[in-house]
Protein backbone atom coordinates (compact mmCIF):
# COMPACT_ATOMS: atom_id res chain seq x y z
CA UNK A 1 0.00 0.00 0.00
CA UNK A 2 1.13 3.34 -1.04
CA UNK A 3 1.57 5.97 2.10
CA UNK A 4 -0.80 8.32 0.38
CA UNK A 5 -3.28 5.90 0.40
CA UNK A 6 -3.29 5.09 4.16
CA UNK A 7 -2.99 8.60 5.07
CA UNK A 8 -6.17 9.19 2.94
CA UNK A 9 -8.10 6.38 4.98
CA UNK A 10 -6.66 7.57 8.48
CA UNK A 11 -8.22 10.93 8.02
CA UNK A 12 -11.39 10.22 6.48
CA UNK A 13 -14.56 12.19 7.60
CA UNK A 14 -16.15 8.80 9.93
CA UNK A 15 -12.70 8.70 11.21
CA UNK A 16 -12.79 12.74 12.63
CA UNK A 17 -16.34 12.00 13.38
CA UNK A 18 -15.98 8.76 15.77
CA UNK A 19 -12.59 11.01 17.29
CA UNK A 20 -15.10 14.04 18.09
CA UNK A 21 -17.72 11.93 19.49
CA UNK A 22 -15.49 9.67 21.67
CA UNK A 23 -14.29 13.35 22.67
CA UNK A 24 -17.78 14.73 23.29
CA UNK A 25 -18.96 11.76 25.99
CA UNK A 26 -15.82 12.21 28.07
CA UNK A 27 -16.76 15.90 28.87
CA UNK A 28 -19.88 16.44 31.51
CA UNK A 29 -21.89 19.32 29.11
CA UNK A 30 -22.58 16.97 25.38
CA UNK A 31 -22.94 19.32 23.08
CA UNK A 32 -24.64 19.02 19.81
CA UNK A 33 -22.38 18.32 16.83
CA UNK A 34 -23.45 16.99 13.37
CA UNK A 35 -21.59 15.07 10.29
CA UNK A 36 -21.55 17.35 7.11
CA UNK A 37 -24.03 16.25 4.63
CA UNK A 38 -22.85 14.53 1.83
CA UNK A 39 -21.54 16.00 -1.58
CA UNK A 40 -23.98 13.33 -3.40
CA UNK A 41 -27.58 13.51 -4.68
CA UNK A 42 -30.10 10.44 -3.61
CA UNK A 43 -30.46 8.39 -6.72
CA UNK A 44 -33.07 6.26 -7.13
CA UNK A 45 -31.61 2.83 -9.04
CA UNK A 46 -33.22 1.00 -11.77
CA UNK A 47 -34.87 -2.59 -10.20
CA UNK A 48 -31.98 -4.49 -10.75
CA UNK A 49 -29.35 -2.53 -8.57
CA UNK A 50 -32.50 -2.35 -5.48
CA UNK A 51 -31.91 -4.33 -2.27
CA UNK A 52 -34.82 -7.59 -2.48
CA UNK A 53 -37.39 -7.67 0.74
CA UNK A 54 -36.56 -10.30 3.09
CA UNK A 55 -40.29 -10.18 4.22
CA UNK A 56 -41.35 -11.72 0.79
CA UNK A 57 -41.55 -14.86 -0.04
CA UNK A 58 -39.90 -16.30 -2.79
CA UNK A 59 -41.18 -19.36 -4.38
CA UNK A 60 -38.84 -22.01 -5.76
CA UNK A 61 -38.68 -22.01 -9.51
CA UNK A 62 -37.78 -25.48 -10.88
CA UNK A 63 -34.62 -25.59 -13.58
CA UNK A 64 -35.85 -26.31 -17.12
CA UNK A 65 -34.55 -29.04 -18.24
CA UNK A 66 -31.90 -28.10 -21.41
CA UNK A 67 -32.63 -29.25 -24.89
CA UNK A 68 -30.25 -28.83 -27.86
CA UNK A 69 -31.62 -29.57 -31.78
CA UNK A 70 -28.72 -30.52 -34.08
CA UNK A 71 -29.45 -31.13 -37.92
CA UNK A 72 -26.95 -33.27 -40.00
CA UNK A 73 -27.19 -34.25 -43.36
CA UNK A 74 -30.51 -36.44 -43.63
CA UNK A 75 -31.41 -36.52 -40.07
CA UNK A 76 -32.42 -33.65 -36.94
CA UNK A 77 -31.42 -34.74 -33.30
CA UNK A 78 -32.87 -33.33 -29.99
CA UNK A 79 -31.06 -34.23 -27.10
CA UNK A 80 -32.65 -33.49 -23.70
CA UNK A 81 -31.96 -33.94 -20.66
CA UNK A 82 -34.48 -35.23 -18.27
CA UNK A 83 -32.90 -36.33 -14.90
CA UNK A 84 -34.79 -38.04 -12.53
CA UNK A 85 -37.84 -38.97 -14.89
CA UNK A 86 -38.13 -42.58 -15.43
CA UNK A 87 -38.70 -43.84 -19.28
CA UNK A 88 -42.47 -44.48 -18.78
CA UNK A 89 -43.30 -41.47 -17.75
CA UNK A 90 -41.56 -39.83 -21.16
CA UNK A 91 -44.32 -38.52 -24.20
CA UNK A 92 -42.74 -37.69 -27.53
CA UNK A 93 -45.08 -36.66 -30.35
CA UNK A 94 -44.30 -35.63 -33.82
CA UNK A 95 -46.49 -33.09 -36.08
CA UNK A 96 -45.24 -31.95 -39.16
CA UNK A 97 -42.27 -29.52 -38.02
CA UNK A 98 -43.32 -30.08 -34.13
CA UNK A 99 -42.21 -31.71 -31.43
CA UNK A 100 -44.22 -32.45 -28.45
CA UNK A 101 -42.37 -33.51 -25.13
CA UNK A 102 -44.10 -34.46 -21.68
CA UNK A 103 -42.71 -35.70 -18.56
CA UNK A 104 -44.70 -36.69 -15.11
CA UNK A 105 -43.19 -37.79 -11.66
CA UNK A 106 -44.70 -37.93 -8.70
CA UNK A 107 -43.34 -33.99 -7.75
CA UNK A 108 -43.22 -32.36 -11.14
CA UNK A 109 -44.57 -32.27 -14.41
CA UNK A 110 -42.94 -30.95 -17.79
CA UNK A 111 -44.35 -29.63 -20.67
CA UNK A 112 -42.49 -28.67 -24.06
CA UNK A 113 -43.52 -27.86 -27.40
CA UNK A 114 -40.26 -27.69 -29.83
CA UNK A 115 -40.43 -26.32 -33.81
CA UNK A 116 -37.75 -28.04 -35.74
CA UNK A 117 -35.66 -26.57 -38.22
CA UNK A 118 -36.85 -28.57 -41.54
CA UNK A 119 -40.30 -30.91 -42.00
CA UNK A 120 -39.74 -34.56 -40.30
CA UNK A 121 -41.47 -38.02 -41.32
CA UNK A 122 -43.45 -38.87 -37.77
CA UNK A 123 -42.68 -42.24 -38.60
CA UNK A 124 -39.21 -42.06 -38.59
CA UNK A 125 -38.68 -41.52 -34.75
CA UNK A 126 -36.38 -43.19 -33.14
CA UNK A 127 -35.43 -42.61 -29.14
CA UNK A 128 -32.86 -43.39 -27.08
CA UNK A 129 -32.61 -42.65 -22.55
CA UNK A 130 -29.62 -43.65 -20.85
CA UNK A 131 -28.60 -41.27 -17.37
CA UNK A 132 -31.52 -38.83 -17.62
CA UNK A 133 -30.72 -38.25 -21.60
CA UNK A 134 -33.27 -38.59 -24.01
CA UNK A 135 -32.02 -38.56 -27.59
CA UNK A 136 -34.72 -38.22 -30.24
CA UNK A 137 -33.50 -38.89 -34.06
CA UNK A 138 -35.84 -37.68 -36.85
CA UNK A 139 -35.75 -38.61 -40.63
CA UNK A 140 -36.26 -35.19 -42.57
CA UNK A 141 -38.79 -34.95 -45.27
CA UNK A 142 -37.59 -35.60 -48.59
CA UNK A 143 -38.63 -32.69 -51.14
CA UNK A 144 -39.97 -34.07 -54.40
CA UNK A 145 -38.30 -33.15 -57.42
CA UNK A 146 -39.86 -32.09 -60.19
CA UNK A 147 -38.91 -34.00 -63.59
CA UNK A 148 -37.72 -31.58 -66.39
CA UNK A 149 -37.82 -34.08 -69.67
CA UNK A 150 -40.71 -35.93 -70.41
CA UNK A 151 -39.97 -39.49 -71.71
CA UNK A 152 -40.96 -40.65 -75.24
Amino acid sequence: MSAKWRRNKKNSNWFHAIRNFNRCRNKKNFPMWHIKSSKFKKQTYPLKYRVFRLDKKVGWKEPQPLIDILEEKDDIIVVADFAGFKRENLRVKVKNQRLLLSAEAPERKYYKSLNLPKRVIPESLRTRYKNGVLEIRLKKEEKEKAIDELAG
